[in-house]
């Protein structure tokens, strides 16, 4: 019987925990740190891993002394920040099986200026761009190429660092922020300005075990804050999968252009890619893949709908995938999900906390095998708890981050799974509780002409 370690707090491993939990050969998960719905999954448990310091070494002996200490088999990284500072590497040097990308390859989300480096080196097609650190020679390009036109943080800011500006107005005020009242920390000190895109934004992830490559179903996510993809960039409003806009002919395209040439210039480098690969695409009209961005690890909402669709073993894939032979294909449900995030007041500019969460659905409820509610920005009242102990105590579940929960559903159709998601989250409150109602719309609309 195995014992695995999810490390993080978000939808994401909420979904990669319950996954992992329906393999009869699971034994124990543990959630570092988990949330209320990771604490409530059959044989879950959300711990604190202890580090002397605040640096990125002291978090890594944390998670490798509770690995030793608890006899774990495998541990799968969620959240992009352990990845860019080489927890894998670390697990990895202390004979520790884990699962994502090393240090190197994980600039591609870490860095966007690697990123474009990489990608203009290995001619994998993406928006033209320039870097820049210095304020007035960004708004000098800037005014010289026109809007709508794309400012992004270089480092990692949470899905939050990427301005779609319609105006030169709107490209100088993100400018400022960036650079010079640093909006991103050192995530901003450096950003990157590209080229707008038109088409249709598809997201397109595998598993990677250096060689082979298995894709995972597609995804489309919504990234602005409100209906009608308008308002701020968030870390992404809700998802669905399969995405109709990436056909067969699509699929290829991006194997052949985009994955398999990262898997070829990561070995040539000679640090093979391992783990999850996202590539954040734009489908032209003509049914052409541009990266828009590459994240190191399962995105966040995609991986809800995703996983609700998974009919493999995760914990099979991922074994396969630290032995080097993961499997070309796997098995999934043909019926559509859909995920409708519930954000917390003010998000994406500021979140809340401790706001009282009425209206979940029981964990035994009718209807759990097709309509799943993944907890992500959750707690309990007393959230120094975060365990099974909450159970027997009846806690409250309280918000705790932006974004609270993903209301996820599987269906005949996209129309079906939409309204089936909105109808369980219709139900759900709590104090500055919004969400969109149009997540799926291009699918649906598709489906209306089809």
């Amino acid at each position: 019987m195995m014992n695995i370690l999810v490390i993080g707090s978000g939808g994401r491993e909420h979904a990669l925990a319950w996954q992992c939990a329906k393999d009869d050969n699971v034994q124990n998960i543990y959630v570092a740190p988990g949330n209320a719905g990771t604490a409530l999954e059959p044989k879950c448990q959300n711990v604190t891993l202890e580090s002397s310091g605040s640096s990125s070494t002291d978090e890594h002996s944390a998670v490798i002394d509770f690995c030793k200490n608890n006899a774990i088999d495998m541990v799968i990284v969620g959240p992009e920040a352990p990845l860019v500072t080489g927890i894998v590497d670390a697990c990895r040097d202390a004979g520790i099986k884990a699962w994502g990308p090393t240090a190197y390859c994980a600039q591609l989300e870490g860095s966007k200026t690697f990123a474009k480096e990489f990608m203009e080196s290995n001619n994998i097609p993406t928006a033209a761009y320039q870097g820049f650190t210095d304020a007035a020679a960004a708004k000098a390009y800037i005014d010289e190429q026109g809007a709508p036109i794309v400012i992004k943080a270089d480092g990692l800011a949470a899905g939050k660092g990427v301005i779609v500006a319609e105006t030169i107005e709107q490209a100088h005020e993100a400018i400022d922020d960036m650079l010079a009242d640093n909006k991103f920390g050192d995530a901003g000190s450096r950003v990157v300005i590209e080229q707008f895109l038109q088409g249709e934004e598809a997201s397109f992830i595998c598993m990677i075990d250096g060689e082979n490559i298995l894709p995972m179903a597609t995804s489309q996510d919504h990234k602005r804050a409100f209906e009608g993809d308008t308002g701020p960039n968030t870390g992404g409003m809700g998802a669905y999968s399969p995405a109709p806009v990436v056909t067969q002919e699509v699929h290829e395209k991006v194997m052949a252009q985009v994955i398999q040439p990262v898997v070829d210039a990561m070995n040539a480098a000679g640090h093979p890619y391992t783990g999850f690969l996202y590539a954040g695409l734009m489908i032209d009209d003509a049914g052409d893949p541009y990266v828009i961005e590459f994240n190191c690890r399962f995105g966040d909402p995609e991986t809800q709908p995703i996983l609700m669709r998974l009919q493999s073993s995760m914990v099979d894939l991922v074994t396969q995938g630290l032995e080097g032979r993961l499997p070309a294909k796997a098995n999934w449900d043909e019926r559509p999900a859909l995920g409708i995030v519930v954000a917390s007041k003010g998000y994406p500019e500021t979140s809340s906390k401790g706001d009282v969460i009425s209206g979940l659905p029981e964990l035994d409820a009718d209807n759990q095998e097709t309509v799943k509610v993944f907890h992500a920005g959750t707690a309990f009242s007393n959230d120094h708890a975060l365990s099974n102990e909450a159970l027997s105590n009846e806690k409250e579940v309280v918000t705790n981050g932006g974004r609270v929960l993903c209301v996820t559903a599987l269906a005949d159709n996209i129309s079906d799974a939409q309204q089936a998601a909105l109808a369980v989250t219709g139900a759900i409150s709590f104090d500055g509780a919004h969400y969109r109602r149009d997540i799926g719309h291009h699918a649906i609309t598709r489906e209306d002409a089809s």
